[in-house]
């Protein structure tokens, strides 16, 4: 069985585990397929030092763009700090000129910024962190960016969400390369999920409107807040806002980019996840305090929503809780 060669490109201020992350999972392949599967190397717009986001250091073995021997995968990471790379040429055209050759082009997190600016994710499908989502669409119109999924595969090229969802993209690679058997094993050496539940909407910012510049709307923010499990329909809303309802409509689209009727479910969607990471009450006393009484109503939200149920969310995310002590005086 031929060893694949995986090139794995870097830039000042990447983020570490979008390289260490894949790379364990390829070395784990390794290891565990009992033969020498993949070959890992380390590229960079030159060779030498280059520094992760937290300073640590390490060793690109060559320019990127300049091996002679085939690259079966080419994977470019990504960074809080990607936008300097984005404008390196030398970087961009490696990246190309790599793709031309590769089997098949990946990115982590911020690097699909660099794959576009490289010209190839034209009318593909593609995700990256759900942060910089709206700006990749933004930046390239001519990509149809997926915000919520943890990976995306477009033909031969592959897009993860950010930072510990390159770990997914590699196990989907080995899998796609090798069977989901050795990909089964890989999760458990590792300790990984081999299919994460759910998307990239459950470790994001719910409700990211920022305050509106109404100051009606601003005090029906609070209100809605305060008052999650009234019946906010939209003639309520529009009421206590002393508008019509059309005018509403129109006022608070143009306020949130959104209906009434999805902010609210987002509102009552991220309070139930407040609630869910923070207390240990029953399902049915956490959707009656937000506006979503009935099991079944809070279960399609939450997977509407976040793309998964609330107990798994719950069983994910809640906070340890140290046992009380009491003191009998």
């Amino acid at each position: 069985m031929p060893t694949r060669l995986i090139q794995l490109a870097v830039f000042d201020g990447f983020q570490l585990l979008d390289l260490s992350g894949p790379a364990d999972v390829f070395n784990a392949a390794a290891l565990l397929g009992g033969a020498p599967l993949y070959e890992i190397e380390i590229v960079a717009a030159r060779p030498g030092l280059v520094r992760t986001l937290s300073g640590i250091g390490v060793h690109a073995v060559r320019a990127i763009g300049e091996q002679s021997e085939a690259v079966d995968t080419l994977i470019v990471t990504g960074g809080v700090v990607s936008a300097p790379a984005s404008r390196d040429a030398v970087l961009i055209d490696g990246i190309r000129r790599t793709a031309e050759r590769a089997r098949r082009v990946a990115s982590v997190c911020s690097g699909a910024f660099l794959l576009a600016e490289a010209g190839l994710l034209r009318g593909r499908r593609v995700t990256t962190h759900w942060a910089g989502s709206s700006g990749l669409a933004e930046r390239y119109p001519d990509i149809r960016v997926e915000p919520d999924r943890i990976y995306v595969q477009d033909g031969e090229i592959w897009t993860s969400a950010g930072v510990t969802a390159g770990i997914d993209l590699a196990m989907a690679m080995v899998a796609d390369d090798h069977g989901t058997d050795l990909a089964r094993e890989i999760s458990r050496w590792l300790v990984v999920y081999l299919h994460r539940p759910g998307g990239q909407s459950q470790f994001s910012v719910p409700v990211a409107a920022g305050p509106p510049r109404r100051k009606p709307l601003r005090a029906l923010q609070i209100w809605i807040e305060e008052n999650l499990a009234a019946d906010l329909t939209l003639e309520t809303l529009a009421a206590q806002s002393n508008m019509s309802t059309r005018n509403f409509t129109r006022v608070f689209a143009a306020e949130f980019g959104t209906t009434p009727a999805r902010y609210v479910e987002k509102a009552r969607t991220a309070a139930a996840r407040r609630l869910l990471e923070t207390t240990d009450y029953p399902l049915d006393r956490i959707g009656a305090a937000v506006g979503l009484p009935r099991p079944e109503t809070l279960y399609r939200t939450f997977q509407r929503q976040l793309g998964v149920a609330p107990g798994a969310y719950r069983e994910r995310f809640a906070q340890p809780r140290a046992s009380a002590s009491v003191r009998e005086d």
